[in-house]
């Protein structure tokens, strides 16, 4: 698993040990932290998308999930990026 190390952590038993190790480490913790990092995205995208139609984030999440409408962040970011003409159809029909 050390393949690819440089120096003593390739080739010395305890220090590849410990290099690995660490890294197992910092992958788990990174696997926490896209989901983070992509969360904290789709957010700012909504609300970018939402300030164009002269409404806040936080007001259009609210009024979103009293709708029934049941489109994830993920879809929403994506629809305010690629296609706008359906997320300010979203818009207007939670605003009503």
């Amino acid at each position: 698993m050390a393949k690819g190390y440089y120096g003593r952590r390739k080739n010395v038993w305890t220090v590849a040990k410990n290099a690995v190790e660490k890294a197992l480490g910092y992958a788990y913790v990174g696997r926490k932290h896209k989901k983070r990092n992509f969360r904290s995205l789709w957010i700012q995208r909504i609300n970018a998308g939402t300030r164009q139609h002269g409404i806040s984030y936080s007001v259009f999440m609210g009024k979103v999930n009293a709708s029934g409408i049941e489109l994830n962040r993920k879809v929403l970011a994506d629809l305010a990026m690629n296609h706008p003409d359906a997320f300010k159809a979203i818009v207007e029909k939670v605003s009503k």
